[in-house]
This record gives C-alpha cells, sequence and structure tokens, in this order.
C-alpha cells in the first residue's frame, strides 16, 4: 500500500511538471502570436481613441458654454454705467411736485423725460436686463441689500417696508441688488421674568 502510494505520488509530479511547462509554452507560443499581438494592439489603440473622442468632447462641451456665457454677459460692464442714467431719469420724475405737472411747459419736459425712462427700460429688456423693484415681501439677500430697519406694527421681520433704488439683473445674474429698508422684530417681545432669589 505504501509503495503503491509512493508510486502515485512520483507518477503525479511529472505530470503536473509537464502541465505547467505546457501553460508556460502557450504564455509565450501566444506571446509571440502575431494575431494576439495585433488583437491586443487594436484593444488599447481602440481604448486610447475612446478616451481622446471624449476628452475632445468635454472641450467642445466647455468651449461652447464658455462662448455661450461671453454672449450673454459681455455687455455688463456697459449695462451697470447705464444704471445711473435709468436712477437719474427716475429720479428727475420722482422730483416734479404732482401740481406743477400741470403746467404746460413742465408737463411736456416730464412727458419727454418719461417717454426717455421707457425706452430705456425696454432697450434693457431686449438685451436681458430686467428690473427689480420690490415695494413689499420677504427679503431676499440674493436680490436686495438692506439700508436700514425700522419697526412696522403689523410687519414681520424681515419684511421689505421700502423701496429706496431699483436693482437689475442681466439674464439671471444680479448687476446691482435693490436697495430696501426691512421691517426688524418690534422692541417689545415679552420679557422673561428671572428668579433670583435662589
Amino acid at each position: 500500500m505504501t509503495e503503491n502510494t509512493a508510486e502515485n505520488n512520483n507518477n503525479d509530479t511529472p505530470e503536473n511538471e509537464s502541465e505547467t511547462d505546457n501553460v508556460e509554452h502557450l504564455n509565450t507560443e501566444s506571446e509571440n502570436d502575431p494575431i494576439a499581438l495585433l488583437t491586443k494592439e487594436r484593444d488599447d489603440m481602440r481604448d486610447k481613441m475612446m478616451r481622446a473622442l471624449a476628452d475632445a468632447d468635454n472641450t467642445r462641451k466647455q468651449a461652447e458654454k464658455r462662448q455661450a456665457d461671453t454672449q450673454k454677459f459681455a455687455i455688463s460692464g456697459f449695462a451697470k454705467d447705464m444704471l445711473d442714467i435709468a436712477d437719474n431719469l427716475r429720479r428727475a420724475l420722482d422730483a416734479v411736485p404732482e401740481d406743477q405737472r400741470q403746467d404746460e411747459a413742465i408737463a411736456l419736459i416730464y412727458n419727454g423725460v418719461e417717454a426717455t425712462e421707457k425706452i430705456m427700460l425696454s432697450n434693457f429688456e431686449k438685451h436681458g436686463i430686467e428690473k427689480i423693484a420690490p415695494s413689499k415681501g420677504k427679503f431676499d439677500p440674493n436680490f436686495h441689500e438692506v439700508m436700514f430697519e425700522g419697526e412696522v406694527p403689523g410687519k414681520e421681520a424681515g419684511e421689505i417696508i421700502q423701496l429706496l433704488e431699483a436693482g437689475y439683473v442681466l439674464n439671471g445674474r444680479l448687476l446691482r441688488p435693490a436697495r430696501v429698508g426691512v421691517a426688524k422684530a418690534s422692541g417689545g417681545a415679552t420679557e422673561h421674568n428671572i428668579d433670583t432669589s435662589a
């Protein structure tokens, strides 16, 4: 029994060695096989080509986005400069008292300034510039700037109570915030009794 087992073990070893030699021979053969080499080279080239195409596509999309942003916001510097003119037209209109608008000479000037303001605002809208003029509603830090706070009965804290100067956005991007006054929490908050006897 022991001799047969030993013989079987001895017989297994040469077969295992020959199998290992066969695997190594196949690996060497596949490394030297021109079809296997060309297939591997083709797969590598396909992978590189797909990566290059993806990179080129990403670069093209980024360039298109930059170009679109440039077109949408190229006039932002000019638009900011024009806001002062729009503000001055509005100030001129607000400066004329209601009773003086009945005078023919003042009425002509007033109507001319008002028409100029309307044309300017219309041209602003054509180029994506929108006016923000909130006189009520909640304060939004993305579009409003607080100039003062005041206690107003019936108004919640942070609610707009007065518009001081209109704001503007260009294609959704803020050019200038609307300057507003907001209500603050009333000082008549309930007092807390503190027990100091302890």
